[in-house]
């Protein structure tokens, strides 16, 4: 047997706990509910010891940090390990330093860096012989430059007496650089510092910053490995820049009309040109359901694992060898391709008709390809089901998979048999497989290509599912079917976002290790090396609206701790149930509301209740009630219908639902409605103080609890580096939670988290971030700048340091000064639309600012088909803006 000593290096606090997790039984088989507690020595040390077979091979471990409160932090990455076969010693004593996985340094061991942006890293160094060794150093380094590698020096003779020529030089495994010596004659204690050393010039180059280390005794016949963390060098000097833009705005001379996977190589090329890293994209998934326009929301997937056949390039299916059937394709392309915006019905009408051709020419073929066996087998988790899906989407004529006359109801086998050679239904689903076999070719192909070009590609990962998608067809106990996801009001949407996505059931998805994220993520990673977690507050909590609500102001945050109705009373609140949560409608209210048109609101949608109040009548209780009406009688105007949500949305408190009236909700924004205006002082006094604790107080460690539950086993089942879209209404603990995590924040100059302030400085932005003064949910620099008159005003004093009146139209100079405050603040990453680049360019930008945008958030019938106004190539010719953008990344250090 083997002992191990595990010696963890944390100066810790009263009530904190530590545990040792591994990936062999003595250390709990890796599961993180079944960790190894470990014995506190002092405030700087703790230890734990196992026994373990002398053969036993390598293995990883992680310590686990529990607070005094529950809250646990994780080390991430897992990337210590030890091969006790190999070590071949009776005792191994480890030392460890913990690692917090906010750490700045942890990023660099992401996907994005590992495999594409860092391609150095000390491996020209040779090992040394292990002979005799009894003292094994470790540490991490991962920003040094080329040719550079870690070496070792200290007090001892064994590490160079200190001198600068005597190094040693460290080799790289792995994550860490290491060095084996024999310290058998070494004087105790040894003081030591890592340096950098130059592997070309054979020079030492500095030392780490900091204290001496020290080393203190050594026990006969026992081997020490030392995991010293991280060298102490600078962790923040990289800086990138990229470009984001959805693959349908993509324009080339070629094109069908939209954007297609085979053009981002010429983004790439440009990207390159230029000086970018990075090219972020939004949501690739398959959004057909109703086979019209209102499919280009990007984020209403059918699949969340099945990719847009929007995006394939119809050459690329056909080859030369079946080029004769693409037969009047290039007539049609250039009447598609020569349009302001995307036709989204008629691109996708068009491929569709091409691809039926290809599949019949190429049915007898494509599946005997190895690839593509090797394709379907790692995916066929999700390929048969959406492939069954999308058939019977179209015999039935819609995705409500609860109105099919068969296979309502999700069952394996059944559609297995859909895809029987023998069925007649084989072709009309096997073509779906064909589709997504050559979209995953086409794309990865893209984006090795990219990864050639020394670019990473960040995805987009959606909150939510299409209430009628492949995903809730197949497994609904993972969603809430019953709730609509959406967000809260804010400057941009003042009714609240109401998206129709189910919510999360994420106890059941819990129940599971959370496997369908985990295949998710997998299923990204094989095209993305960042991705983006759109709205990342709703694994704190989701913004859930009933199905009876069309607008998002009618929502409330699950899971949520609610109001009990002794806590009205402690505050000297009367209760009045119908007052609180019933709309509040007066005589005085409909008259200021609907003007000339009160009476006919009055006798149609109204029920008078005496002492000038009413309510609604049973057949308008309810916004999609009102919804239906307006939808048949469709000559009544518009904002009378708006003007009856707004009556519908008149309440202070939403019942908790089972409460049986005893535990309630805040209508948000509950101080600007009128039923609040309209209460005396005093219970709108108590009701206020209940409203702040209710949003802002109680449920911040709450919520960090609900994140902490899901977020941690996601980040552990990818490498990709993760960035959270974390806008809005954001809870106290979302910051703490992101920095543990080591997950990106996003910062956006006119949407600034501290509630005191109008604007954001990109130069207050942390390292671990990702700045950008505009998305494609928001209009552009350029479209913003003509919106509020005074608020441009204010930017350009405040903001600019400019003197005098602002400019009515948003300038080339301005759209420059705002790009050249985001290069060059200390993010890690500043990313634009390419949109607010092209405006700092008189010659290059679009006439109409407003033409730029991408989506309205507000609007949830948005038809997303923004195209860019110049071709790839036209973009990859404009030397004069191109040298510009390039000399403003290189003097930032955003790009070599």
């Amino acid at each position: 047997m083997t002992t191990i000593h595990f010696y963890l290096r944390f100066r810790s606090t009263y009530g904190q706990t530590f545990f040792v997790s591994g990936n062999i039984p003595e250390l709990g088989n890796g599961d993180p509910q079944q960790p190894m507690p470990i014995h506190y020595l002092n405030d700087d040390l703790w230890h734990h010891s196992i026994d373990v077979a002398d053969d036993t091979p390598a293995f990883t471990y992680k310590y686990i940090l529990r607070n005094s409160d529950g809250y646990e932090s994780i080390e991430w990455p897992t990337d210590r390990s030890i091969d006790v076969a190999k070590l071949k010693s009776p005792e191994i004593q480890v030392i460890d330093q913990w690692n917090y996985a906010g750490e700045f340094e942890n990023a660099f061991y992401t996907q994005p860096f590992t495999q594409t942006l860092f391609e150095y890293a000390g491996e020209k160094v040779k090992a040394g012989s292990s002979k005799g060794v009894n003292h094994i150093f470790k540490v991490k380094a991962p920003l040094l430059g080329k040719d550079e590698t870690i070496c070792l020096l200290g007090s001892d003779a064994a590490l160079g007496s200190w001198n600068e020529a005597d190094c040693v030089v460290m080799r790289k495994e792995g994550n860490w650089y290491t060095a084996g010596l024999n310290l058998s004659k070494a004087q105790f204690p040894i003081a030591y510092k890592y340096g950098v050393y130059n592997t070309a010039s054979k020079q030492f180059v500095r030392y780490e910053d900091g204290s001496n280390r020290m080393l203190y005794g050594m026990v006969k016949k026992q081997l020490v490995m030392l995991h010293d963390g991280f060298a102490a060098l600078p962790n923040n000097t990289f800086k990138g820049a990229g470009v984001a833009i959805p693959v349908f705005s993509l324009r080339s001379e070629n094109g069908l009309g939209v954007g297609e996977f085979t053009d981002i190589p010429q983004l790439a090329d440009w990207c390159k040109q230029v000086g970018m890293k990075l090219v972020q994209l939004l949501p690739l998934n398959d959004t057909s359901a109703t086979g019209t326009w209102t499919d280009s929301y990007p984020y209403a997937a059918i699949s969340a694992f099945a990719l847009h056949p929007q995006y394939i390039n119809l050459e690329k299916v056909a080859g030369k060898k079946h080029s004769a059937l693409l037969k009047g394709l290039d007539e049609a392309k250039a009447r598609l391709n020569a349009q302001q915006d995307i036709d989204y019905e008629a691109v996708m009408q068009l491929k569709w008709q091409y691809l039926k051709d290809l599949y019949e020419a190429q049915k007898d073929s494509w599946q005997n390809d190895a690839a593509y066996q090797e394709y379907f087998a790692q995916n066929k988790h999700w390929l048969e089901p959406y492939a069954a899906f999308c058939y019977l989407r179209d015999k039935y004529n819609t995705t409500e998979f609860h109105t099919w006359k068969t296979h309502s109801s999700y069952d394996a086998k059944n559609v297995a048999k859909l895809l029987s050679p023998k069925a007649k239904s084989y072709d009309a689903v096997a073509i779906h497989l064909f589709v997504q076999w050559h979209l995953h070719l086409q794309l990865k192909a893209a984006v090795d290509y990219a990864h050639a070009q020394g670019l990473i590609v960040k995805g987009d990962i959606p909150i939510g599912i299409y209430r009628h998608s492949c995903d809730a067809w197949t497994q609904p106990e993972l969603y809430n079917m019953d709730a609509q996801a959406g967000a809260p009001p804010d400057d941009f949407a003042v009714k609240g976002q109401n998206w129709g996505f189910p919510t999360y059931n994420w106890q059941r998805m819990q129940a599971d290790g959370f496997a369908w994220w985990k295949q998710r993520f997998e299923q990204m990673s094989l095209y993305f090396d960042a991705f983006r977690i759109d709205h990342i507050l709703g694994f704190f909590r989701i913004w859930s609206i009933p199905m009876d609500a069309v607008e998002g102001i009618l929502g409330r945050f699950v899971p949520c701790l609610p109001v009990h109705i002794d806590e009205f009373a402690q505050k000297g609140i009367w209760f009045d149930y119908n007052r609180y949560c019933q709309p509040f409608i007066n005589e005085q209210l409909v008259n200021e509301w609907f003007g000339d048109k009160a009476e006919w609101v009055k006798e149609t949608f109204l029920e008078d209740i005496g002492w000038g109040s009413f309510r609604m009548k049973d057949a308008f209780a309810t916004q999609r009630k009102v919804e239906a009406w307006f939808t048949e009688h469709f000559e009544v105007e518009e904002w009378i219908k708006l003007k009856l949500y707004d009556c519908i949305s008149n309440v202070i408190l939403i019942e908790e639902p089972g409460s049986n009236g005893t535990q309630f909700h805040f209508r948000i924004g509950m101080e600007g409605t009128s039923s609040y205006q309209w209460l005396n002082e005093h219970v709108r006094r108590q009701l206020s103080e209940l409203y702040v604790n209710y949003f802002f107080r109680r449920q911040n460690d709450f919520w960090r609890q609900q994140a902490m539950q899901k977020l941690p086993a996601l980040k552990a089942s990818t490498n990709m580096l993760i960035c959270g879209e974390d806008l809005g209404m954001v809870p106290d603990c979302v910051p703490g939670v992101m920095k543990d995590l080591g997950f990106l924040s996003l910062e956006i100059q006119r949407m600034p988290k501290d509630p005191t302030k109008q604007f954001f400085h990109p130069g207050d932005a942390p390292y671990l971030s990702v700045v950008t003064p505009s998305t494609h949910d928001m209009s552009t620099v350029r479209g913003w700048w003509e919106e509020s008159r005074e608020t441009t005003q204010r930017f350009y004093n405040e903001q600019l340091g400019q003197w005098g009146e602002a400019p009515f139209y948003c300038e080339p100079w301005i759209n420059r000064a705002i790009i050249t405050q985001h290069v060059y603040s200390p993010a890690m990453w500043s990313i634009f639309q390419l949109q607010d680049l092209l405006g700092s360019s008189a010659e290059l930008r679009r006439t109409d600012p407003h033409a730029e945008r991408i989506n309205v958030p507000a609007n949830p019938k948005h038809y997303w088909r923004y195209r860019m106004h110049l071709t790839l190539s036209e973009l990859q010719s404009a030397s004069t803006f191109n040298t510009d953008i390039h000399g403003l990344l290189q003097s930032s250090g955003r790009c070599a």
